[in-house]
């Protein structure tokens, strides 16, 4: 089938990452954050000053990445009552789609349940058509067409520019993946989810013997779209003898959300110390990880001790490898996270390294009294 008759029948066959929108109590500080910590860059703005009255939002960009921050200036509506409930998280994981009222349509007929019909916003630089469906817990995904838009961002969105000067930039390029976690029991139904509204494949699972330390468990299915452009791995608890990760999440998000997302960069020896200079915290390794890691993995470019000195970790499968590392919690609740990884060939998701990563993980639930 040709890539245009496939965009024609299935016109969810061909997306990619739009941007990112994260709800939060204060978005001015939560921008600055984003952008002293990770090194992004403000672009643009809407709020008041552009005719909006109920919130304000920051758009944040790097590289391919697109944050929007956005934050109530109500007591009481969806914004303020979504933080109240979860703390600061991610609302919309939205999609760039060649026709945003087809592939709105396809998703209907899959099951999803409509938050926002296909709307056409306008302004002076064009028309962007927007379309909104449900997906766990109160996460959405917005279908995004901007063929016919050739402003900033989006109607409402005026242009801000503001950066801070860095010794180095941290070269974050693009999503890699988004990390959902459900409740007990959900995993199986959610990726049924995506496979019926998205026309998503299975690229792989886990179960509770893969991803298990002595004290927690959990199980994993990463979906994903044919082109491995956007990938979404669900997340559930399994049993094991303490309070898994997983568990602490849906504890402490007060339900499903977004775990984590997984950012690639080119070089991730300079991407870590570039971040760890701006204060970013990141999970440790225990030292013995590194000492059968070149038995274990095989050939690699990069320097073992670099590794072990900036706690990176390495798996491989049958296409290449990958390096990974994870930031503690963006936020007081022990919810949202960041993962920074580079790959070279592989389409892994670091199966080698769950056990190691889950001690580290157990620890920090450990300080928190909740493991």
């Amino acid at each position: 089938m040709s890539t245009a008759t496939e965009a024609r029948s299935n016109p969810l066959a061909q997306i990619d990452w739009d941007y990112v929108e994260f709800y939060v109590g204060n978005a001015k500080q939560a921008a600055h954050f984003y952008m002293s910590a990770f090194g992004f860059d403000q672009i643009a703005y809407a709020g008041p000053e552009t005719g909006l009255r109920d919130r304000v939002s920051y758009l944040l960009e790097q590289n391919k990445l697109r944050f929007v921050i956005t934050a109530s200036l109500l007591p009481d509506d969806e914004i303020a009552r979504h933080v109240a409930l979860h703390g600061d998280g991610i609302k919309d994981i939205a999609i760039l789609v060649a026709d945003a009222r087809a592939a709105f349509e396809k998703a209907v007929q899959g099951g999803a349940r409509v938050v926002l019909e296909p709307t056409v916003l306008e302004d002076a630089s064009g028309r962007l058509t927007k379309a909104t469906i449900a997906t766990y817990g109160d996460t959405v995904h917005s279908f995004i067409e901007r063929e016919g838009y050739a402003g900033i961002f989006a109607p409402g969105f005026v242009e801000a520019r503001k950066s801070i000067e860095h010794a180095a930039k941290p070269a974050l390029q693009f999503i890699d993946h988004c990390v959902g976690n459900v409740g007990w029991g959900e995993m199986d139904a959610w990726g049924d989810f995506y496979g019926r509204v998205f026309g998503f494949s299975q690229l792989v699972s886990f179960d509770d013997k893969d991803i298990s330390t002595e004290y927690t468990a959990l199980r994993s299915k990463v979906m994903t779209d044919p082109r491995h452009r956007v990938k979404f791995p669900i997340n559930e608890p399994a049993q094991g003898k303490k309070k898994s990760q997983i568990e602490e999440y849906l504890e402490f998000y007060r339900g499903a959300g977004v775990q984590h997302m997984a950012i690639r960069t080119d070089d991730i020896a300079a991407t870590i110390r570039a971040l760890k200079a701006n204060g970013v915290e990141f999970l440790d390794t225990p030292d013995s990880y590194y000492d059968m890691l070149q038995e274990r993995v095989g050939k690699i470019d990069e320097a073992i001790e670099t590794l072990r000195d900036l706690r990176i970790l390495v798996d491989r499968d049958d296409l290449g490898y990958m390096l990974q590392i994870f930031t503690k919690p963006l936020q007081d609740r022990p919810t949202v996270f960041f993962e920074i990884i580079q790959r070279k060939g592989s389409l892994s998701f670091g199966k080698g390294n769950f056990k190691a990563l889950f001690v580290s993980i157990e620890r920090e639930q450990e300080k928190r009294g909740t493991l």
